[in-house]
This record gives structure tokens, C-alpha cells and sequence, in this order.
């Protein structure tokens, strides 16, 4: 899997699976929250809850004004928040690299965010954790900006219907281009998500589910707001960090329950050619969980149905998201 494939953009024909396509994979029906928002929601901003109505932030925030800021997005499952040390781990690292200050001390954001989910009564759902660089003026320069913003959102969330976990999703390859890291390092989760939205963009043109993005060596990188992988012969790969990848945080759980199923893992980078000749082919993030690829530009991936080992990893992930985690309520 050189890095040797000039990526030609390809006039994708995009079709739906068909009927026949559905197969019954060690995927767990278990219902899925359909509301984005709750009721009589409470949002924690710099220290203090407030409603849905009544939060709010200044027009001279810069995480507004310049995208200057960073973000995590955190699941809770069963009354328990899963990875939540390695998420704000992760928020630390993209806040270091920017050179933002977060205000709190990591002690203190674990009991917010505990707290906000406590405050809305949840027991499962999506947390979106936001670090702005705080009000500013007009200017760029962020020395102007005095004290950063914590943001706590709770909220339900389901990025796709459990029906497509079943039959897979329709993916197409996009002309815009990861962020190379000497521009925008990919490994820093901030606000500017552009460059995500331009390919956003480009899928909804297409008419598919999913955008697959290219870095300027024309490798693959990354989805639009996912981690990659293939399965060939057995063996599960996904793009290395140095490709555009983002450490995703599910993308690492896949690498343990991999190792525990006895599946061999390689970080490597991977054309488009090799997604076409993959046996398997799914995405992860936390919003997405773990989902199977059928379709990439036309082309069906294996037999054009989620395959048995995505099945089988899929099947533990959720195990491991009902059993492990931080507990939110102290009788868990």
C-alpha cells in the first residue's frame, strides 16, 4: 500500500442498497435516540447552568469571530461517560498546540461535564465540550482575549439510523483536500471545521452518506467527520496520523478490540485503489460509533454488505460502551 496512487476523481454513480443487500451482522438492535435536542435543556458556561434559551456567548468571542477555539465530542452510555480521560487528554493536547489556556483544571472539567449530564437527567447521549479563546476585539490577535469560554452541551444524538449500521453507508471521494499539517495540523480539534463542511458539502452534492477525503499526496486521510478502515485478507488498516488522520478515539478502542479478536492491525497508508479491492471497509468516530462502507464510488466494497468482521467488531464496541466508562451517578 505505496503511496503511489495519482487519485483521479472518478464521476461517481451513487445507488441505494437494495433490498438484498440487508444481512444480520452481531449488530445489536437496541433503540437509538432520535431527538438532537432535550427538554428544558441546561447548559454549563463558564461555571454556571443556564437554559437553552438564556445560553449564550458574545459576538466578540473569537471562537466565533475566527474559529478560535477547540472542541471534543464525548458519549455517555448507561449512565457511564466512555473515554472520558482520553477525550480531555486529547482537548489538553489540542489546547497546548494552539496555545490556549484552558481555564479549569482537568479535575474540575470531569465534574462539569458530569454534572451537565446530571442536570439534564440523561443516563445516554452526546456531550459537546467547547473551548473558545474568549472575547476579544475585532483584531486576529488573540493576546486581546483575556479569559477563555468552557461550553458543556448535553444533548441526544443519533448521526445515522440503526437501519444503515445494518445495510452500510454510500461513500464518495471529494475534491477538497485534507488540511495539510503545515497549514492546519489535523490533530488539533478546533472550531475552524471548514475544510470538513466544504466535503460535507460534497457528499449531500452526491447524493451519498459520506465523503472520503484525499491529502495532497492523493493517500486517504480521513472522512468528513470519521476515521477509515479497510479490512484485506483478514488484516484491519487505517491511514496513519502523518496521513491526515485524526487520533480518533474510537479509532483507537477498534485497535484493542481488534488485538483482543485476535485480528491483526497495521497504520499505513492506503489509496483509493485499496479501498475499491478491500474486503470490508468501516468508519468510526464517536458520534458515528462504528459503521460499515458498502459503497465507494460506485464501487460495491467485497459483496456490497457490512462484512463479519466489522460485524464482530462492531458487537463488542457495544458491549464495551454498555459495561466501561466513567460512572455519572454516584450509586454506578
Amino acid at each position: 500500500m505505496k503511496t503511489t496512487d495519482a487519485a483521479v476523481l472518478d464521476e461517481p454513480k451513487i445507488h441505494e442498497p437494495t433490498a438484498d443487500a440487508v444481512v444480520e451482522p452481531a449488530i445489536e438492535g437496541r433503540p437509538r435516540p432520535t431527538a438532537v435536542g432535550i427538554k428544558d435543556a441546561k447548559i454549563y458556561i463558564d461555571g454556571k447552568f443556564y437554559s437553552e434559551a438564556d445560553a449564550k456567548v458574545s459576538v466578540f468571542d473569537h471562537g466565533l469571530l475566527y474559529g478560535d477555539g477547540i472542541f471534543e465530542g464525548i458519549r455517555f452510555y448507561n449512565g457511564r461517560v466512555f473515554r472520558l480521560g482520553e477525550h480531555l487528554d486529547r482537548l489538553w493536547d489540542s489546547a497546548r498546540s494552539i496555545c490556549l489556556e484552558i481555564p479549569i483544571t482537568k479535575q474540575r472539567m470531569t465534574g462539569a461535564v458530569l454534572e451537565t449530564i446530571r442536570k439534564n437527567h440523561m443516563r445516554d447521549g452526546y456531550i459537546r465540550l467547547v473551548v473558545t479563546r474568549g472575547i476579544g476585539n475585532l483584531g486576529l490577535n488573540p493576546k486581546q482575549c483575556k479569559t477563555p469560554s468552557v461550553i458543556i452541551i448535553a444533548a441526544a444524538i443519533a448521526l445515522y439510523h440503526e437501519n444503515m449500521y445494518r445495510k452500510g453507508l454510500t461513500v464518495v471521494t471529494c475534491a477538497t483536500r485534507r488540511c495539510s499539517p503545515g497549514a492546519l495540523n489535523p490533530a488539533v480539534k478546533s472550531l475552524n471545521y471548514l475544510n470538513n463542511v466544504m466535503a460535507r458539502i460534497e457528499a449531500d452534492l452526491a447524493e451519498a452518506d459520506e465523503a472520503l477525503m484525499l491529502n495532497d499526496a492523493g493517500n486517504v486521510a480521513e472522512c468528513t467527520a470519521d476515521n477509515i478502515f479497510i479490512v484485506k485478507r483478514g488484516q484491519v488498516v487505517t491511514p496513519p496520523v502523518t496521513a491526515g488522520a485524526l487520533r480518533g478515539i474510537t479509532r483507537s478502542v477498534v485497535f484493542e478490540i481488534a488485538a483482543e479478536l485476535g485480528f491483526k492491525t497495521l497504520k499505513a497508508d492506503i489509496t483509493r485503489h485499496d479501498v475499491f479491492a478491500a474486503d470490508e471497509c468501516f468508519l468510526t468516530g464517536t458520534a458515528a460509533e462504528i459503521i460499515p462502507v458498502v459503497k465507494v464510488d460506485g464501487r460495491s466494497i467485497g459483496n456490497g454488505k457490512p462484512g463479519p468482521i466489522t460485524a464482530r467488531i462492531i458487537a463488542r464496541f457495544r458491549e464495551m460502551t454498555r459495561e466501561t466508562g466513567t460512572p455519572i451517578f454516584d450509586q454506578d
